[in-house]
């Protein structure tokens, strides 16, 4: 037998639509960064219609669970960089692999599912829109997404493009090296805009370990989280042109899971870390 889990999606046109698009793209896509689709099924019951997803379990729930919650153990620092490589491995397939672009338009912490090595799937296709044509430079859409991972430039023009997952991509990354919520309004007001509060300790500056994750507690190449907020500002960038591509960036994030493992970065395990082997995956 096959264990699964199950999505609901709400009965409204919206969300026929989204599922409609779902049962679509995930029926002819196949990677192993991305969620299996087992089976789906709409009926119409007392309650109205009733539409359902079937995918394969996940055993570990999502890389937004195991940053945020604190009933789960610390996600070492090099399952990080793993989880976040095989998501812009990911959103790469997507913008490059396929014979037409698709743009994901919904990247964030929670729709990254780990299954039980911790490998990372992308999942919630309901939002993903087919890129612009070859004459075209962008796809003028209703703005959607989620608040505090939607690029500015597109919220503000309704344009959409590759880039546009580039910037949700670089708040993600921001995530796991803060262990904070792009957003979280139960902060101090300086403190509950992610990507503002960062800014008060650049990537050069003396403060920039303040903004590390504290339930770290040390274990993190000091070269390495360096590294990945460079990166985390480039996808940033405020004109969508001068941020990197899906490759461009896990070319970079290879070359930062490539530096020699500091300060016994993955090797330690005291704290509320989870068991993990040499190369900081969970063991358990």
């Amino acid at each position: 037998s096959t264990t699964c889990q199950l999505r609901f999606i709400v009965a409204a046109l919206r969300g026929h639509k989204q599922w409609l698009a779902e049962v679509h793209f995930l029926g002819v896509v196949e990677h192993p960064n991305l969620v299996k689709l087992v089976g789906y099924c709409a009926a119409r019951n007392e309650r109205g219609p009733q539409r359902l997803l079937v995918y394969e379990f996940m055993t570990n729930k999502t890389l937004d669970d195991h940053l945020f919650n604190r009933a789960y153990p610390v996600l070492p620092w090099g399952v990080r960089l793993e989880i976040v490589f095989g998501a812009a491995q990911g959103l790469m397939y997507l913008h490059e692999g396929l014979e037409v672009q698709i743009i994901y338009r919904d990247f964030k912490a929670s729709n990254v599912l780990l299954d039980e090595e911790f490998r990372p799937k992308l999942s919630d296709f309901g939002l993903a829109r087919e890129g612009p044509s070859a004459d075209q430079t962008h796809v003028s859409t209703a703005v959607m997404g989620t608040y505090g991972y939607a690029a500015p430039d597109y919220v503000a023009t309704g344009h959409l493009t590759t880039k546009s997952d580039v910037w949700s991509f670089g708040v993600v990354l921001y995530e796991i090296l803060t262990g904070r919520r792009s957003m979280e309004k139960n902060r101090p007001k300086n403190e509950q805009k992610l990507l503002e509060w960062v800014k008060q300790y650049p990537v050069g500056s003396k403060q920039f370990s303040k903004i590390i994750d504290t339930r770290l507690e040390g274990r993190y190449s000091r070269q390495g989280t360096r590294e990945i907020a460079k990166l985390a500002n480039t996808c940033l960038a405020k004109r969508s042109r001068d941020r990197p591509t899906m490759r461009q960036v896990a070319d970079s994030l290879k070359q930062v899971m490539q530096l020699k493992q500091l300060d016994g970065e993955s090797v330690a395990s005291g704290g509320n870390s989870p068991p993990h082997d040499v190369l900081g995956k969970p063991t358990a």
